[in-house]
């Protein structure tokens, strides 16, 4: 019987990258000529990680998804393995900005092992509510195994410190959790559980507490930490509803920072304006919605747990990205997916993407 991939989900995403590859490159190309004398750096690099990305995507959509419940511990235990490597300057395999340990180096590439983590924890989730079942309401033996683990691998990333990254991870299991049953209790208990470690985070790095500050009050602090979003504003402002037309943003050229990573949806809405940001709105709403009802047409727990846990991971992450430009909630440093320049994020939410479809090849031999 030949697999019926889910279609739709195959077109979404290829055209969110296609979007992707055009952004990546109006928003880059003026600082990748003036910086590296090459307009086309980034795009090339970006087309580079779509590529591999899409093979990892083929490859994904070939595996049958009920392997990575074995699969699930070794993937867990290598991704707390590189978090911890990451953090040990002695072995000269991690790359330090600025004060922060995020990138392992190998000979051909650079990778964050905190994007490959999200995929980890995911797995692990997933796994962990099939196997306990109904035992996942009970304290002991249900929700606090999972918890340390998750709560290692957070704070692992905390460490490097990357709080947007550990925020994130923080809620997607929190959200999975939900879907499983977990106790709402439990659940209700856990911010009072995590702010004594926010507060020790906030002393130790006094950025974050100006980050804070910046979202509540930006035009207090015009030109230091209220600059970035402050410029997101203006290019949001600018465009209007229909924008000032592909290229012919202003804001890309050295006002805004990170144009082409984390506020890049800020370009898109200068240059194609509100109906451009609504289009990818609606392209991301499609993809959850795809999402879920593979989810919900999975012949078994396992897959439907990795189904939606995927699905919120990407969902996740596109929420807290435009929430940010859009001065919603605080600066995160996270990627907008599919969209944003960025190797790792964009190969592991490819790979995602494969997991999905492999599952909804399986699922769809219940539809007769």
């Amino acid at each position: 019987m030949k697999k019926k991939y889910d279609q739709l989900l195959i077109y979404i995403v290829l055209a969110l990258l296609v979007i992707g590859w055009i952004m990546v490159y109006s928003s880059s190309a003026v600082v990748a000529k003036m910086t590296y004398n090459d307009s086309f750096k980034f795009l090339k690099k970006q087309l580079l990680f779509s590529l591999i990305g899409l093979i990892g995507m083929v490859a994904a959509m070939r595996i049958d998804y009920r392997r990575w419940m074995r699969w699930a511990y070794p993937i867990l235990a290598a991704s707390i393995l590189l978090l911890l490597v990451v953090l040990i300057p002695g072995l000269g395999l991690s790359l330090q900005v600025g004060v922060a340990r995020r990138w392992l180096m190998t000979p051909l590439f650079a990778f964050q092992p905190s994007e490959l983590a999200k995929l980890a924890l995911v797995f692990f989730i997933a796994y962990a509510l099939t196997k306990k079942g109904e035992r996942i309401k009970e304290f002991a033996h249900g929700f606090l195994p999972i918890m340390i683990i998750a709560g290692i691998m957070i704070i692992l990333v905390i460490l490097e410190p990357d709080m947007g990254t550990a925020v994130f991870m923080g809620l997607l299991t929190v959200i999975l959790l939900f879907i499983g049953g977990v106790r709402v209790s439990y659940l209700l208990a856990l911010p009072l559980m995590a702010a004594p470690g926010l507060y020790l985070f906030v002393i130790r790095f006094p950025y974050a507490y100006r980050r804070l500050t910046a979202y509540l009050h930006p035009w207090e602090d015009m030109q230091g930490m209220g600059f970035q979003i402050i410029q997101s504003f203006v290019a949001l402002g600018a465009g209007g509803p229909w924008g000032v037309g592909l290229g012919d943003g202003k804001q890309k050229l050295f006002f805004l920072p990170a144009a082409h990573t984390d506020f890049i949806l800020a370009i898109l809405g200068e240059e194609a304006g509100f109906i451009g940001i609504a289009v990818l709105i609606i392209l991301f709403a499609l993809l959850v919605w795809r999402g879920m009802r593979i989810s919900l047409k999975t012949p078994d727990t396992f897959g439907a747990y990795l189904a939606i846990g995927i699905t919120c991971m990407i969902a996740l992450q596109v929420i807290i990205n435009m929430g940010v430009v859009l001065g919603l909630l605080p600066t995160k440093g996270l990627t907008l997916p599919f969209i944003s320049y960025g190797g790792t994020s964009l190969v592991v939410n490819l790979v995602g993407v494969g997991i999905l479809l492999n599952i909804s090849a399986r699922g769809e031999k219940d539809d007769g």
